[in-house]
């Protein structure tokens, strides 16, 4: 058979769905893909008509042409119905050549196949609760969007319909389309969207389709599933596609649970109709509306949204055939091989599977040596569902084969989810057992250690100090030979951590001292381990694109090595960050609004000038030559026109420089000498210090006469009252200069009236009480002179 006759062969059967205002008009036509189908073989079809039952609703019995018309005044695209007509139409004349393997033909050969008996415990099965100890999906939810993020664009893109066969005629073919297309002129290209953008895009046809169902529009809630369903192919950025996947199977859990319920709700006419009840239970009008419900997804012509609708709806299979959901879950399974992308493929069975754990487990056992898929059980369920199952999995373990997937890794996966939640009482040191056999045959140090320490937690947890030392025995035992250990530094210090004696403190102690005991060599281990870490540190943080997080992580890893008295990796880290201060952009964006930096860089100045207290010069670079940097980035930084904050920096350094000449500092770093010892207040130390405030405070009173002539009193009055903060603080006002300069920047802070009068009073309240102290009796003649002024 040539090869076009073989493509002639692939028949596909489409049902074309015409709606309008009024009614419903479900017809069938013949075409192939993409080709014309001969005349010939459509006359060797010869269909056998088959008897049916009342309750075998199918569009493949001989056909039937329904006509339901909706009640008067009935809302626009309603389907409800108040009576119905039928009349014959010719049987389908590919019925025998597909031999009722056509999706649709499973509906009715499940009613056909069916026994009570198996139907009972089908639905036992099906009502099987998983327990309060597995995870809901909501939460699994919140997970997958937090963890899958991009800031690639995406897009929601009308697909253009491919061209039709032509063995199906126009009419139908744009009946088809209607069902496909959201609505009609309505639905357009959004391309380069953000990802919140395409987050709140999907939000929208959700709640577009509880409007619409709202509003009796059953049809256009359909089409918006299926638009939505047709997404899910789209795998162009694939980082997102599991958030996308949970997007768009939130419109499907949506739309499943709105047809359910109106079953539901159908059913409950004269009474409610019970949880567990039975398709007897059904009446006729619910499962005419359901089948229909069935006939409109069968109706759409691509894979994937047939299939994820279907899917969506899988529950109101109950309403129809006693076997449940269990024949047709079996059916779009083997729909899915259809999938091309393997991805796409996989997330559609992930949805299939999301309630039907149990039978998971079951799958598993049947299908054998299936490891990988068994590891991926144990990896996604919440720990509590795996320990509760612990017995189980482990007997499923011991089936798989060691060649396909290690044992090791499996009985890892398992010893993850029972360090977090308990198994029975009475299975725990079976389980120990039946793992420890396993991990102890590892040839492997680090798999074996890997799989050890998780192991090690779960003895901890529910085993006495015997069984602790036992598994401990047996991991020296492996890790001493050929000094493996020296390769597993941390996974042995995790295991050392997992120890607990409760509230016994000194059994507690004792353990401690014994284990660091064994470890005599720690230090210099340590010490490397922080070497290494500033170093990488210090070769990783130029790579960062933000400068603001440059300067925090460059002042934090500083900050980092002092306390750890790696003064030369400090000193390294310190002059990084002064020498990246002139690439600080003057604006920023926050939130997407531009603004100034001025704040920021601000707030960094000052927690960098509390750091260089501590931080002794270097031997090489002359005194203060750190504080000097800075103020010289400061001088030479492109500040805003009009802005105050380079002076603002200056009134900041005063208190630094004051500090620095003190005998003893405010605070220290242990084991690091400070300039405090290393000058042990020299006089040509204290003369820089002095210089350097000379220098400053000749800087500030110059941009305070410049605002002056500016007449910015505002400004000048806010500067001149935060510099006599800083002298009646920091400055010895003995000192007859000092004093005068103090008073005089009191009264410029007030001459025009823009200073708070409250502020003021507490600070001349505090100036009385500092007067009051033994060796400040001083004050009290620098505050007869300070005066409250107002602007007249």
């Amino acid at each position: 058979m040539q090869s076009s006759q073989v493509f002639v062969l692939q028949v596909i059967t489409l049902f074309s769905a015409s709606f309008d205002n009024n009614h419903l008009i479900i017809k069938m036509s013949v075409g192939t893909a993409g080709h014309s189908l001969p005349l010939s073989l459509l006359c060797e079809c010869h269909p056998e008509v088959v008897p049916v039952d009342f309750g075998d609703y199918h569009p493949l019995k001989p056909i039937m042409v329904t006509d339901t018309k909706t009640r008067r005044g009935a809302r626009k695209g309603s389907t409800s119905s108040s009576s119905s007509s039928s009349s014959s139409a010719p049987p389908d004349p590919l019925s025998s050549m597909l031999d009722g393997t056509d999706p649709l033909s499973m509906f009715a050969a499940a009613s056909a196949s069916e026994t009570p008996a198996m139907s009972h415990s089908r639905r036992e099965k099906e009502d099987e609760l998983v327990g309060p100890d597995f995870e809901p999906w909501p939460a699994k939810r919140g997970e997958i969007l937090a963890r899958f993020t991009t800031t690639e664009k995406l897009s929601i893109v009308r697909k253009a319909p491919g061209p039709g066969s032509s063995a199906v005629s126009e009419k139908v073919r744009t009946r088809l389309e209607e069902l496909d297309d959201l609505e009609e002129g309505s639905q357009r290209e959004l391309l380069n969207l953000s990802q919140q953008d395409y987050a709140n895009r999907i939000e929208e046809l959700n709640q577009s389709l509880k409007e619409a169902w709202a509003s009796d529009q059953k049809v256009k809630a359909l089409k918006i599933v299926i638009q939505c369903s047709k997404l899910l192919s789209d795998t162009s950025v694939i980082q997102f596609y599991p958030s996308k996947f949970v997007l768009i199977t939130d419109i499907l859990d949506t739309f499943g649970r709105l047809v359910y319920d109106r079953i539901w709700t159908m059913c409950s006419d004269p009474r409610p109709l019970p949880d567990s009840f039975t398709v007897e239970d059904v009446n006729d009008t619910a499962k005419e509306t359901c089948l229909n419900w069935f006939f409109k997804i069968a109706s759409i012509r691509e894979l994937l949204p047939r299939l994820y609708v279907e899917a969506a709806i899988l529950k109101c299979n109950r309403f129809l055939n006693k076997t449940g959901i269990q024949e047709t879950l079996t059916r779009l399974t083997a729909m899915i091989r259809g999938i091309g992308d393997p991805l796409v493929a996989a997330y559609a069975r992930a949805y299939l599977c999301r309630p039907l754990l149990t039978e998971m487990m079951e799958r598993c056992k049947k299908l054998g040596n299936n490891a990988l898929l068994l590891n991926s059980v144990m990896r996604a369920f919440r720990p509590e569902f795996v320990a509760a199952r612990a017995t189980d999995f482990i007997a499923m373990i011991k089936e798989c084969d060691e060649a396909g997937f290690p044992k090791h890794l499996l009985f890892g996966s398992l010893g993850r989810s029972l360090a977090c939640a308990d198994p029975p009482e009475s299975e725990r040191l079976t389980i120990l057992n039946e793992a420890w056999k396993v991990i102890t045959k590892v040839r492997s140090p680090q798999d074996y250690v890997n799989c050890a320490e998780i192991w090690v937690e779960f003895t901890c947890r529910n085993f006495t100090k015997r069984e602790v030392n036992t598994v401990l025995a047996d991991i020296i035992k492996h890790m001493t030979p050929d000094r493996a250990f020296e390769d597993a530094y941390p996974q042995v210090r995790s295991s050392l951590t997992k120890v607990s004696f409760g509230r016994d403190f000194e059994q507690q102690l004792s353990f401690c001292v014994e284990a660091r005991a064994t470890f005599c060599n720690l230090e210099p281990v340590l010490v490397q381990l922080i070497h290494a870490c500033a170093a990488y540190s210090y070769i990783t943080i130029p790579s960062l694109s933000s400068i603001f997080s440059r300067l925090s992580l460059y002042l934090l890893s500083g900050q980092v090595a002092l306390a750890n008295q790696c003064l030369s990796q400090a000193d390294a880290f310190l002059k990084a960050a002064v020498s990246i201060l002139p690439e600080v952009p003057r604006s920023i964006s926050v939130e997407g609004k531009l603004r100034s930096s001025e704040s920021f860089l601000l707030d960094f100045i000052s927690n960098f000038l509390a750091t260089l207290l501590v931080v002794p010069d270097h031997p090489e670079h002359g005194v203060l030559y750190l504080v000097r940097g800075l103020l010289n980035m400061v001088q030479d930084y492109t500040w805003e026109d009009n802005s105050d904050a380079k002076v603002r920096v200056y009134i900041s350094a005063l208190p630094l420089l004051a500090a620095m000449s003190q005998e003893t500092y405010l605070y220290s770093i242990p084991k690091v000498d400070s300039n405090e010892t290393l000058y042990g207040g020299d006089p040509k130390f204290l003369s820089e210090l002095n210089k350097l405030c000379d220098t400053l405070i000749g800087q500030i009173l110059d941009h305070l006469k410049a605002l002056g002539r500016d007449e910015n009193t505002r400004r000048q009055g806010a500067l001149a009252f935060s510099l006599f903060a800083v002298l009646l603080a920091h400055g010895d006002l003995r000192n007859n200069k000092l004093s005068q300069l103090a008073i005089n920047l009191w009264n410029l802070s007030h001459k025009h009236g823009y200073c708070e009068t409250r502020i003021s009073v507490r600070t001349l309240d505090y100036i009385k009480h500092q007067a009051q102290q033994p060796d400040m009796a001083h004050l009290s003649d620098t505050i007869q002179r300070l005066a409250l002024q107002s602007r007249t």
